[in-house]
C-alpha cells in the first residue's frame, strides 16, 4: 500500500525540463511537465514546445529537476517525441564544450549537429512522397487528414497542420507518416529523392524438392530462355542469399521476358522491397593484404604511443599506405567492442574510399556527409545510435553523431580546411573537436597526413601528440619526378601553346600513347575569372558582392562565386560601349575547352565545384577513370585529395603562381600542401609518375621543397617567421568580422568595438580593417583581429571578457543592424 501511495506522489510530483531549442538564444528555456508526461521525460529526448506567441519547435530535454524558474513563468511541455533518446549524455557536453569554445549558442550547435528531420518546427515544410505507395485504409484518421491536404495542396507547414486539425501536437503524426516514408521535408525536394527499392527473385517453395525441379526443367525444354533463367538462379543462389531481377537478368543471358514469364507462371516470386540506401548486400570481407615491414613498424609505433597520449600524429609521405594502417587499427577497435570514427575533408572522397573499406568490414560501416538526404541522415543516425555501424566514415559533421563507444577516431588528410566550418555557427574546426570528443569517449585520435598542419606538427614536436613517420612508399613505388618549366622562358621561346608548356604537353601525348591516364591541376573553376573592356578597362562586378564576375561558357553567363548572382555576358562594355571585350585568366573550363581543340580525339573531363553538384556525379567520374572511360581529367583541389588510380602517371600543375602569391601567412605551407598532394596522384601502383610545374618563378623556395620531398625544411623555415609575426602555433586568434549594409555606420561600431576591445586587451587587438573582399550579399565587412599568447594568456578567460564585451555592445543603440560573428582559430 506505501509503495503504491509513494508511486502515485511521485507521478503527481511538478517536474521541469530545461531544453535546448534551435536558436541563437544564449540561455537554456525552462517548461514544466504535465504529470501524465512525468515518467518519460529523460535526458535527450525530443519535445515539442511553443516559443514566442504562436511558434511550434521540437527541443532537446538538457537536464530534468522540480526547480521553476525565477524570472518567468513556466508554459507546459506539449508532447514527447521518443521513446528512448536521440542525443546521448556525452553529446550534450560535447555540444556545450562546442558553444563555449567557439562563442556561439548552444542552440546554433544543435542546428548543425540533429538532420531535419529531428527538429521539426512550425515553420518546416511537408510534403508528399509521391514516389511510395501506401494503402489509405491503413492510416488514421487524423493521418487520411494530413495526406489528403497535401494531395490537394503540394507543401504545408506544420503550422498549416496545426490548423487543419485543431491541435498543437501534430509533431508525433508527422513522426510516424516521415517514418512510413509517406511524407518528406521540403529541403530534400531539391535531392529529389526516391526509396530505394529493389526487386528479388525467389524460387517457389513447390520446386525445392528435387523431383518436382526435375519435372520442371523438362517442361521448359520447349523454353529454353526460360530454363536458362531457372538455371542461372540455381548457380547464383549457391553463392548469395539474395538475389535481384538485375542481377539473374545479367547472369542468364535469357532477358526480361523470360523472367517476367516465369514469374506469370509462379516459378518464380517477385518481391519488391525497400532496401536501405546506405549499404550494399554483405560482401566477404578481405583482410589478406600484408603489411610491410615500414607500416608494420609505424603500425607498433601508434599502439605503443597511445599507451602514453591520447593523440598521435601519423606523418606518412603520399602512397605510403596510410589507409593500410587504419584498416589495422579499426580491426583492433571492432576487436574489443570499439566504435570507430574515420573523418576524411571532402564529401566525395567517401563514396571513393568507402567501396575500399567495405572489401574489409562489409556492413559494419556507415557513411555520413551532408549530400545525403534527410532520410538518409536520420537512417544513420538510429544505426549508430543502436550501435549497428561500428565504423562511420563521413566528412566533418560526423562529429556530431550519437557514438555510444567511440575508441577510435582517424582524421586523414588532418592539414584540410575543408575540416573548417566557415558558415553558418558553430565555426567549428572538425580535427580539434575530434580530439575533445575523443578525451569524452575516453578514446584515441589518429592525425594522418603527408604534410600536418604547422599546428600538429608542434605539438608533436613538443611532445604534446605522439609522431609516427613513415618516408617510404607502399610496395617501393618510387616518387614521382618533378620538372619545373619557366612560363616566362617557354613564352619567349613562342613554344607554350595556350595555357600549356612544351614540356608538359610531351609528357601528355607519351602518357596517351601508353594508354596511361592524365591529371591537370589548376585552382580556379569557370572558364575566365575576368572579362574586360580593351577600352577603358571596366570589368563586371557582383551587384551584392564587392568581387568581379567570372565568365562561365557552359552557361554563356557572369556568375559570382560568393552569392551566386547571374548576369548574361555583354556583348559591348556597359560603361563606354566598346565592342572590344577580352577575356583574363583561365579556369578550368578553360583549359578543358582548350585542350580539347589541341588533343580532339583525348577523351576529357572536367572535376570541379560545377561538375560534381549533384549527388552521384563525383562518384560517376571516379568510375569512369577506373574504367579507363577518362583519358585526361581537369580539377580543382578536388584532384588532390585521395585519388589512387594505377594508370595515372601524369600530373600537370598549370599555374603554380596562384598559390604561391596568395597574401596569406598559410600560403607557403598550403601551396606546399597542395603541391605535395596532387604530385601524389601519380604513379602510385608500381609505376613512377612524372609531375610538371609551370610557374613564373621556378626558384621560389617552395617549389624547391616541393621536389625534395622536404617537409622538414618547410617547417622550420616558417615557424621562425610565425613566432616573429605572432601567428599560431605560438598565438591564439580570434577574428571578429562586423557586418552592415550601410558602410558608414559599419566604420562608427568597427571603431566603437575596437576601442573597447583595447581597454581589455592593449596591442593584441589588430583592426579594425577591410577584408581583401568587404562586401559580400549586400554586408559591408570590417574585420578585428586578436591575437594572445598561448602559452600564459588563459583563453578562457579571454572569451568570458570577449562575450561581456559584445554583449554590451549588443545592448547599446549604436549595434542596430549591426551583425557581429566571432570565429575563434578562423585560418
Amino acid at each position: 500500500m506505501l509503495d503504491f501511495a509513494q508511486t502515485v506522489n511521485n507521478e503527481r510530483e511538478t517536474l521541469f525540463v530545461e531544453v535546448i531549442l534551435p536558436l541563437a538564444i544564449p540561455k537554456n528555456y525552462t517548461y514544466r511537465v504535465p504529470f501524465e508526461l512525468n515518467s518519460s521525460v529523460t535526458v535527450g529526448k525530443r519535445v515539442v514546445v511553443q516559443f514566442g506567441k504562436s511558434k511550434l519547435y521540437t527541443a532537446i530535454i538538457y537536464t530534468v529537476g522540480n526547480q521553476a524558474p525565477q524570472k518567468y513563468e513556466a508554459k507546459y511541455i506539449i508532447d514527447i517525441l521518443d521513446d528512448r533518446p536521440v542525443v546521448t549524455p556525452r553529446q550534450l557536453s560535447f555540444w556545450k564544450w562546442l558553444a563555449e569554445y567557439y562563442l556561439c549558442q548552444i542552440g546554433e550547435v544543435m542546428n548543425a549537429a540533429l538532420p531535419a528531420a529531428l527538429k521539426l518546427a512550425s515553420e518546416t515544410k511537408i510534403v508528399l512522397n509521391k514516389e511510395f505507395e501506401y494503402d489509405k485504409a491503413s492510416l488514421t484518421d487524423k493521418e487520411y487528414l494530413i495526406v489528403d491536404a497535401l494531395e490537394i495542396q503540394p507543401e504545408l507547414s506544420v503550422s498549416d497542420i496545426v490548423k487543419l486539425l485543431g491541435q498543437k501536437t501534430v509533431l508525433p503524426l508527422l513522426r510516424i507518416l516521415f517514418e512510413k516514408n509517406i511524407i518528406h521535408i521540403s529541403e530534400e525536394v531539391s535531392d529529389k529523392y526516391k526509396p530505394r527499392r529493389r526487386t528479388f527473385i525467389t524460387l517457389n517453395p513447390v520446386y525445392q524438392n528435387p523431383d518436382m525441379l526435375k519435372e520442371l526443367f523438362s517442361i521448359l525444354e520447349r523454353a529454353p530462355k526460360q530454363a536458362d533463367a531457372l538455371l542461372a538462379y540455381i548457380q547464383l543462389s549457391r553463392k548469395q542469399k539474395h538475389i535481384t531481377r538485375p542481377e539473374l537478368t545479367e547472369a542468364s543471358g535469357a532477358g526480361a521476358a523470360a523472367i517476367k514469364a516465369l514469374v506469370d507462371k509462379e516459378v518464380f516470386i517477385a518481391d519488391e522491397r525497400v532496401v536501405s540506401r546506405l549499404s550494399t548486400d554483405d560482401e566477404e570481407i578481405d583482410e589478406n593484404f600484408v603489411l610491410s615491414a615500414a607500416q608494420r613498424a609505424a603500425l607498433s609505433s601508434i599502439n605503443q604511443q597511445f599507451t602514453q597520449k591520447d593523440v598521435v600524429l601519423l606523418h606518412g609521405i603520399t602512397s605510403s599506405g596510410k589507409t593500410q594502417i587504419y584498416i589495422r587499427l579499426m580491426e583492433q577497435m571492432l576487436a574489443n567492442g570499439k566504435q570507430v570514427l574515420y573523418l576524411l575533408p571532402e564529401i566525395a572522397l567517401t563514396t571513393h574510399i568507402v567501396e575500399r573499406l567495405r572489401h574489409h568490414f562489409g556492413n559494419h560501416i556507415g557513411v555520413y556527409h551532408s549530400r545525403f538526404n534527410d532520410n538518409e541522415r536520420v537512417e544513420v543516425w538510429q544505426k549508430v545510435l543502436s550501435g549497428d555501424y561500428r565504423i562511420v566514415l563521413g566528412a566533418r559533421s560526423s562529429v556530431f553523431l550519437p557514438f555510444g563507444d567511440l575508441g577510435l577516431i582517424i582524421v586523414d588528410e588532418e592539414h584540410e580546411s575543408s575540416y573548417k566550418q566557415y558558415d553558418p555557427a558553430p565555426r567549428y574546426n572538425a580535427r580539434d573537436a575530434s580530439i575533445f570528443l575523443g578525451h569524452l569517449h575516453g578514446g584515441k585520435v589518429l592525425l594522418g597526413s603527408a604534410t600536418p598542419s604547422f599546428e600538429s606538427y608542434y605539438n608533436a614536436q613538443t611532445n604534446k601528440y605522439g609522431l609516427t613517420e613513415l618516408h617510404e612508399r607502399f610496395g617501393g613505388v618510387e616518387l614521382p619526378q618533378i620538372q619545373v618549366v619557366s612560363i616566362a622562358t617557354e613564352t619567349k621561346q613562342k613554344t607554350m601553346q595556350s595555357h600549356f608548356s612544351s614540356v608538359l604537353m610531351l609528357d601528355i601525348e607519351q602518357a596517351l600513347l601508353k594508354k596511361e591516364q592524365v591529371i591537370l591541376f589548376q585552382n580556379r573553376r569557370g572558364y575566365a575569372p575576368v572579362v574586360m573592356c580593351k577600352t577603358c578597362a571596366h570589368t563586371p562586378k557582383c551587384i551584392n558582392c564587392d568581387v568581379t564576375l567570372t565568365y562561365h561558357k557552359s552557361s554563356s553567363k557572369l556568375h559570382c562565386h560568393y552569392c551566386g548572382y547571374r548576369e548574361d555576358t555583354p556583348s559591348t562594355c556597359p560603361a563606354c560601349g566598346s565592342a572590344h571585350l577580352e577575356q583574363k585568366g583561365f579556369g578550368t573550363e578553360k583549359v578543358e575547352d582548350e585542350l580539347s581543340l589541341i588533343l580532339p580525339d583525348a577523351r576529357i573531363r572536367r572535376m570541379d565545384l560545377d561538375t560534381t553538384r549533384s549527388k552521384m556525379a563525383f562518384q560517376n567520374i571516379l568510375n569512369d577513370i577506373e574504367e579507363k572511360k577518362i583519358d585526361i581529367l581537369v580539377g580543382t583541389q578536388m584532384v588532390a585529395k585521395g585519388l589512387d588510380f594505377p594508370d595515372i602517371t601524369v600530373i600537370g600543375i598549370i599555374s603554380a603562381d596562384s598559390l604561391l602569391k596568395y597574401p596569406d601567412y598559410r600560403a607557403n605551407e598550403r601551396s606546399f600542401q597542395l603541391l605535395a598532394q596532387v604530385s601524389g596522384r601519380a604513379g602510385r601502383r608500381g609505376k613512377q609518375g612524372k609531375v610538371v610545374i609551370q610557374t613564373y618563378d621556378p626558384t621560389h623556395r617552395v617549389i624547391g621543397q616541393v621536389i625534395r620531398n622536404d617537409y622538414t625544411d618547410l617547417y622550420n623555415t616558417e615557424i621562425v617567421e610565425r613566432k616573429a609575426f605572432k601567428y599560431p602555433p605560438f598565438y591564439r586568434i580570434i577574428q571578429l568580422d562586423i557586418k552592415h549594409k550601410q558602410p558608414e555606420q559599419l566604420y562608427i561600431q568597427a571603431e566603437y568595438l575596437a576601442r573597447e576591445l583595447r581597454n581589455h586587451f592593449g596591442d593584441r587587438v589588430i583592426g579594425p580593417e577591410a577584408p581583401l573582399i568587404n562586401r559580400i550579399r549586400n554586408y559591408y565587412i570590417r574585420s578585428i583581429t586578436l591575437k594572445f599568447e598561448k602559452d600564459t594568456v588563459s583563453i578562457t578567460k579571454v572569451k568570458t571578457i570577449l562575450q561581456e564585451i559584445l554583449l554590451q555592445f549588443e545592448t547599446t543603440k549604436l549595434s542596430q543592424g549591426c551583425i557581429v560573428q566571432p570565429d575563434v582559430d578562423p585560418y
